[in-house]
Parts: C-alpha cells; sequence; structure tokens
C-alpha cells in the first residue's frame, strides 16, 4: 500500500514520533522510508537582498543537515528498514511539497514543530504541506 514514505524532521518531539510512527507503518508493508530535514534559511521566504553580508558556509549547512538527521535518528531502531536521509536547504513547507512530489505515497508529520518564524507569521509547516500536497498526510501528535 505505501512503497515510499516522506518523514520531514525539525528533530521536535512531534516529529521524533511521526518517524516511530512511519518506521512501524514501513515494517507492516515493507515500505522505503525517506527521513527529510530541511535546514531554513531566510533567502526563501525574503529573497536574497535580505541577508546583508550574513553568508553561512554551504559546508556548515550541510553539517548541520547531517547532525540534525542523525539527531532524529537516535535511540530509533531502523536497521530492519530501507532508509534513506536527505537534507536540503530553503523554505521547509516548500520543500517538503516539492519533495512530496518524487513518488511517495505518504507524508508523515509530526503535529507542530519548532520553526524560527513560520508559526508566529505564516502558520505551520504541517498545515501548509495539508493544505498543498497532492499526497496522503498522517499527522502525528
Amino acid at each position: 500500500m505505501f512503497k515510499k514514505i516522506l518523514v520531514p524532521t525539525d528533530v521536535s518531539e512531534a516529529s521524533r514520533r511521526a518517524l516511530i510512527s512511519a518506521l512501524e507503518l514501513a515494517r507492516q508493508f515493507n515500505s522505503e522510508v525517506e527521513l527529510f530535514h530541511v535546514t531554513y534559511n531566510p533567502e526563501a521566504y525574503w529573497g536574497y537582498a535580505v541577508s546583508y553580508g550574513i553568508v553561512v558556509p554551504q559546508e556548515q549547512i550541510e553539517q548541520l543537515g547531517e547532525a540534525a538527521l542523525e539527531a532524529a535518528l537516535t535511540g530509533i531502531e531502523a536497521s530492519d528498514i530501507i532508509l534513506h536521509k536527505k537534507h536540503i536547504s530553503g523554505h521547509p513547507a516548500t520543500a517538503i511539497i516539492e519533495e512530496s512530489k518524487k513518488d511517495f505515497d505518504l507524508i508523515v508529520m509530526g503535529s507542530h514543530g519548532h520553526g524560527p518564524i513560520t508559526g508566529a507569521v505564516l502558520g505551520s509547516v504541517t498545515q501548509r504541506v495539508l493544505g498543498h500536497t497532492q499526497v496522503p498526510v498522517l499527522v502525528v501528535k
């Protein structure tokens, strides 16, 4: 039923619960899981002019993304699952929606995360994904 499951993570407790639920589903349906982390970058919201000389080296962004993926898996057993890890930088909701178009059958997300601006200004990432994806979404509280 679910061949490929996308699990966005911001390493919050809600996203860890979502990962655990996704892994349980993957075991039941013999699914592959992609653990997906988006490093927030202000340019994704307002354009490049806003950064005004604040430069974060790409290498540092990659290191932070890899660390986030490893932290999300800490203490979670997934050796029996085909698990892919992917990290990009950008706008979390937009990146998740775009990634979901790559033949995923299900997105499993936490009910709320800890985005720096998203919750206060633009609404939650989960709400935006729910409103703009064609892929079924399982929201885990």
